[in-house]
């Protein structure tokens, strides 16, 4: 009987062998690869850089392969991809159309020189002033690499986003998290509820037009002897808004009233 098919009706035998091989590991770093822009037009692409506030001693992660590596993800992706930017942090930044979620996140995870494997955070931003006012952001780590790559897109109230749960698992409670706190609508998701408001909570927190003291109020009824739910009322005090603090912070380097240091020469006048 030959070795392989010795190994094949042992599993475990075939485990063990394997582990007794010698293992030899290399660091890698974000396109280490010679050919890997081979045949792609990366000259041709526009990567911005944002300016820096502070002069950054130590060049880590290696700058100029993220944007190597900014640039053939734009060439290889035109139709998606619309700009490749480093952040002031040496960041990559990857800014796409909301069409080409699946297509790019897709791309960024199975690549054999990307493997973006870990989606670490979903999150958004609101600016009512733009024409498409919510931008997502998902923030990507490759292990495999030790690098990081931030993807960002946009959409409104009413257009909704393609899930990315059937290539992310993770992305199941960070979009719910959005859903919940913006609005944003992820089409395909399994279990789009809300996750951080309470159940038939009315808005979204996370809105700039959605007032800090929100539309409703919770209490305690004694007589009813359940929570309930009413709309919000803000007492006439709480309306008035003071720039000048009513607690004394120094009270030792107050100023003293003349009028009072007036009556304290005459009491001092009169002990005397």
């Amino acid at each position: 009987m030959s070795c392989t098919a010795l190994l094949r009706r042992l599993p475990r035998v075939a485990v063990r062998a394997r582990s007794l091989l010698p293992v030899t590991t290399t660091t890698r770093s974000l396109s280490d690869e010679v050919d890997f822009y081979t045949g792609f037009k990366t000259e041709d692409v526009v990567l911005r850089r944002e300016e820096r506030q502070a002069e950054i001693k130590e060049q880590y992660p290696d700058v100029g392969k993220l944007e190597r590596f900014g640039r053939y993800v734009a060439a290889i992706l035109p139709k998606y991809v619309q700009d490749v930017r480093i952040t002031s942090s040496q960041e990559l930044e990857i800014l796409i159309h909301p069409e080409g979620i699946i297509p790019v996140m897709g791309m960024l995870r199975d690549h054999t020189n990307a493997q973006f494997k870990s989606l670490m955070e979903i999150t958004a931003v609101d600016v009512p002033s733009r024409e498409y006012r919510f931008e997502l952001i998902y923030c990507l780590l490759s292990h495999h690499y030790n690098s990081r790559c931030i993807v960002k897109t946009y959409t409104d109230e009413l257009t909704p986003v393609d899930s990315l749960t059937p290539i992310y698992k993770a992305a199941d409670w960070g979009e719910r998290e959005v859903w919940d706190m913006y609005g944003v609508y992820f089409a395909g998701h399994p279990d789009l509820r809300r996750i951080l408001t309470d159940y038939g909570f009315q808005g979204h927190p996370q809105r700039k037009d959605f007032p800090l003291t929100g539309y409703t109020e919770v209490r305690y009824d004694n007589e009813l002897g359940r929570i309930v739910y009413e709309p919000v009322e803000v007492a006439q005090e709480f309306r008035r808004f003071e720039l000048d603090t009513p607690w004394e912070l120094f009270p030792k380097h107050r100023e003293t009233p003349a009028h009072l240091l007036e009556q304290g020469e005459e009491e001092v006048k009169e002990e005397k």
